[in-house]
């Protein structure tokens, strides 16, 4: 990691900033920026983070790719049965199957809906997370495991597997658990419940597994020079 000047001396992480950057630019401007209701009818953050938008079809674009560089990888793995090799296999079937997720496989872009799922779903589309049972039991823990395992004991506990990503990654992971955690306890809070800001968040998670796919496919790359 690149050091940082500051004008009480030198410092230099051992992680990636760039979710620091970003929620600072998210809250710092995007949130205050002016005239979003004028020209597009919403403020400029509410654009960002809400229901099928850019933030979302971002994660869905980032996932899928993630997916196919994680097949290649897996494809071009000399030791398919190993513990790394089958991590990275499936990995890239998760990837493939929560960027489906995102877009409602597809509904979203066909119109096509299978009506035995979305009437029960809580957002009236085809996918499974927003099924009641998985979405208001589930899913917040899955997630927070998600993150803890990608962002800290994975790296901790097994830092020769390349295909776990490395400390470098780990904010983009921890602070996605942190908002949840604080938007789930803010449930049982005295005050207002918080702002559901999931998109922004989310938008970190998949970021991390993007960058961390991208890096060991430019690894492999080089290696095959």
């Amino acid at each position: 990691m690149s050091e940082i000047r500051t004008p009480w001396g030198l410092i230099s992480p051992k992680v990636s900033l760039f979710p620091i950057y970003y929620l600072i630019f998210i809250y710092g401007l995007v949130y205050i920026l002016p005239f979003g209701k004028n020209l597009i009818g919403t403020t400029w953050f509410d654009l960002l983070k809400k229901e099928d938008g850019p933030l979302e079809w971002l994660q869905f674009a980032q996932l899928f790719i993630s997916s196919l560089l994680g097949f290649f990888i897996f494809y071009k793995s000399k030791k398919k049965r190993s513990i790394n090799s089958l991590i990275w296999l499936v990995f890239s079937i998760f990837c493939l199957l929560i960027s489906a997720e995102e877009i409602s496989w597809g509904e979203r872009i066909t119109g096509f809906t299978l009506n035995t799922i979305s009437e029960l779903s809580i957002q009236g589309e085809t996918n499974l997370h927003n099924l009641p049972f998985f979405h208001n039991i589930l899913l917040d823990p899955i997630l927070h495991i998600l993150c803890i395992f990608l962002g800290w004991l994975g790296w901790r506990k097994w830092p020769h597997l390349s295909s776990l990503p490395s400390r470098k990654y780990s904010l983009f992971f921890l602070l996605v658990s942190l908002f949840f955690a604080y938007y789930d306890l803010s449930w049982a809070s005295t005050v207002n419940h918080i702002r559901n800001d999931q998109e922004i968040f989310e938008f970190l998670l998949s970021t991390g597994i993007f960058l961390h796919f991208w890096d060991n496919i430019r690894f492999l790359k080089k290696n095959l020079k």
